[in-house]
């Protein structure tokens, strides 16, 4: 099954490169994990990549998705925002059937 890859928006390799991820060693992991109040929530954090992860790059920074979350993220795009209530990594994902106001929780 081919499986369209997420892109990342400019914003989002640029503010990596303003918290100096890649000189850390660390990359941005989306994964996709069940719970939240919508059935499954995104986890955002700066890691390490491994072997089996999809690897996006951009501005010498890194965006890595593990295997098991690539199909649910298919087709997303991974952006920064800056909002009056505050910055974030936000993914406009096309699978998710809703989600919860946080932003953070959706279901498919």
């Amino acid at each position: 099954m081919l499986t369209i890859p997420p892109t990342v928006t400019e914003r989002a390799f640029t503010r990596l490169t303003e918290i100096g991820a890649a000189s850390e060693g660390k990359a941005l992991r989306i994964a996709v994990e069940g719970g939240g109040c919508s059935g499954f929530q995104y986890e955002i954090a700066l890691d390490e990549p491994k072997d089996d992860d999809l690897v996006l790059e951009g501005h010498g920074e890194k965006v890595v998705i593990d295997s098991v979350s690539l199909p649910f993220l298919a087709g997303a795009t991974i952006d920064f925002t800056e909002e009056l209530i505050g910055a974030r990594f936000a993914i406009d994902n096309p699978n998710a059937s809703s989600s919860c106001g946080c932003g953070t929780s959706f279901s498919m």
